[in-house]
């Protein structure tokens, strides 16, 4: 057993609301002290999850945009504090950090985690192509690559020329525990009929143009609350108006602390394009809420076969979608249900297997 604890950087692009940095924090944070010591290197300090820093854990602001500006003071910083282990997500930016390899401490070892499919990394044909040429090329200078869902992996070394033997699948984690507790007392929307949320990213990705639609066709009582913010607010606002869906579809913005109006909604709906392994679906099966997805949502397969029966359903968007929104139970009683979460997602399972990747990195 080492005499002292192995020294963990955890680098961030910044503190914004996604969930791939929301779940490294969540790593950060919950490292067995006695084994690990962590720290955070962020290139920007901003952003709502900057709250979710532990106090004990040092933290290094750059100052720094974008990437390629960061990249002169990000090699200082981490050749200066000279950590055992590096980790960072987000495909761009472990792309970046690879390329730093050869004027990194020799005795430092990058682990990359790949926390969305790199098909959508870029547009465009000249794009892709980069993409897929850095991919191969880089991605082979990691320790460690880990992936939240088994299909990503799988795209990594048949679309992306990754070598399979680096590559770990780690669930994200969920504190159940401590999410539950926030829920309560539970939000619910006041009204008759059924009661929906959706959380993400205002942006195509995300699909809420799709479930505005949905929304449209489907039972004249029901109602959505959409939390986030994103570019594409104002158009999905339009939307709304165009199809006189005011009043029944509304726009929270970001909300730190979501746990009590997802607990509050009769289902969650994931109209998502494209996801890695979605954050949203795992907090609110913690939470009791059933989720309504399409089935490209990522690696949310994955999450239903490890569910309980009918608490995931998988559904195209459209008429299929829109049938599994008017067969959802209505629970107006404003209770807490008990979580449908699988173990394998929760905290104190999810940590234990990336402590003993990061150990053996």
């Amino acid at each position: 057993m080492r005499a002292t604890p192995i020294r963990v950087a955890f680098v961030l692009p910044s503190f914004s609301g996604g969930g791939a940095e929301r779940v490294l924090l969540s790593f950060a944070g919950a490292l067995d002290r006695t084994r690990f010591s962590p720290e955070i290197v962020v290139l920007h300090g901003g952003g709502p999850w900057r709250s979710l820093v532990p106090s004990d854990v040092p933290l290094i602001d750059l100052g720094k945009q974008r990437i390629r500006n960061a990249l002169p003071s990000l090699a200082l910083a981490l050749r200066k504090r000279r950590p055992d282990v590096v980790i960072s997500t987000i495909g761009a930016l472990n792309l970046a950090l690879l390329a730093l390899r050869p004027v990194l401490p020799r005795r430092t070892r990058i682990v990359v985690r790949e926390a969305n499919t790199p098909h959508h990394h870029a547009r465009g044909r000249i794009g892709a192509r980069f993409y897929r040429w850095a991919y191969r090329r880089l991605y082979r200078r990691a320790a460690r690559v880990i992936v939240p869902a088994s299909y990503l992996g799988r795209e990594l070394i048949e679309d992306f020329g990754v070598p399979p033997g680096p590559i770990a699948v780690v669930p994200n984690p969920v504190d159940e525990a401590g999410l539950r507790a926030a829920a309560v007392p539970v939000d619910r929307a006041p009204g008759p009929g059924a009661v929906f949320v959706s959380v993400g990213r205002l942006t195509r990705q995300k699909g809420f143009d799709r479930v505005i639609d949905m929304m449209a066709a489907g039972r004249q009582n029901a109602r959505l609350s959409i939390l986030g913010d994103g570019p594409d607010r104002g158009f999905l606002e339009g939307r709304v108006r165009a199809l006189g869906l005011e009043g029944r579809v509304t726009f929270a913005g970001f909300v730190r602390d979501a746990a009590q109006r997802i607990a509050g909604a009769d289902a969650l709906l994931l109209p998502s394009r494209w996801e890695g392994l979605p954050n949203v679906a795992l907090e609110a099966l913690a939470l009791g809420v059933p989720v309504i997805a399409t089935p490209e949502a990522g690696g949310i397969r994955e999450i239903a076969a490890l569910a309980p029966p009918g608490a995931i359903t998988l559904a195209p968007a459209g008429p299929d979608f829109v049938a599994a929104m008017a067969s959802v139970t209505v629970c107006s009683n404003g209770t807490l249900r008990p979580s449908l979460l699988p173990s394998t997602f929760k905290l104190e399972t999810a940590v234990a297997r990336f402590a003993e990747l990061i150990a053996a990195a």
